[in-house]
């Protein structure tokens, strides 16, 4: 298996509407095995297609770890429930920030696996928020997008500071160490370096 990279804001696969899954192949098949490989050298908790360059509507999750809950889903759709949860969130596509971010705590995703057999995924708390942040990414949407108030102020104003293109860059160079050459490019969901124990969903300084 191999470890792939991560695409970071102000890459454009990672604004872009991803195209259903349609060949269900051997191809595949690796690219998923390599995002669960990937999603957990970073510490993550989700991965989608597009963090790894790939505009294809798939992600994986593991919830504690390689021995948690582990799987994925193909052309997901996703159901919410009314209850709010609170909680934080990072990205591994927003390298060194992290912050409060709203999310329903309910959450359930329908789709296929690689076999093209039909999935179900219903879960509360982090694993909802998880399911909620990787759909996201599939429609072009970071959780950035989701914050309010001036978590979301913040969170800009650190993204147009004049550094924050050096602290991506040393992220990036701190990643490349363990990335093999692949489809391209990974981030996920797991925990911002410094940030509350929430959940930083693709997240972190790593």
């Amino acid at each position: 298996m191999t470890v792939l990279s991560v695409r970071t804001i102000g890459d454009p696969v990672l604004r872009t509407v991803c195209e259903p899954v349609t060949e269900f192949d051997a191809d595949l098949s690796r690219l998923i095995d390599d995002m669960v490989e990937t999603m957990f050298d970073i510490d993550g908790v989700g991965l989608a297609g597009p963090q790894v360059g790939v505009s294809l509507r798939l992600f994986t999750y593991g919830i504690d770890g390689p021995d948690g809950e582990v799987g994925h889903v193909i052309n997901p759709v996703l159901e919410i429930g009314e209850e709010p949860q609170e909680g934080g969130e990072g990205c591994l596509s927003v390298p060194g920030l992290s912050g409060e971010t709203p999310r329903r705590n309910w959450a359930r995703v329908t789709g296929v696996d690689r076999d093209n057999r039909p999935v179900e995924v219903e879960a509360e708390g982090l694993l909802a928020r998880c399911l909620q942040h990787e759909t996201d990414h599939l429609d072009g949407r970071l959780y950035i997008d989701r914050m309010v108030g001036e978590e979301r102020k913040k969170a800009m104003r650190a993204i147009r500071a004049a550094d924050y293109n050096d602290v991506s860059a040393g992220v990036q160079r701190q990643r490349a160490g363990n990335v093999s050459s692949g489809f391209g490019a990974g981030a996920s969901f797991g925990r911002t370096a410094g940030s509350a124990p929430g959940a930083a969903f693709g997240g972190g300084a790593r």
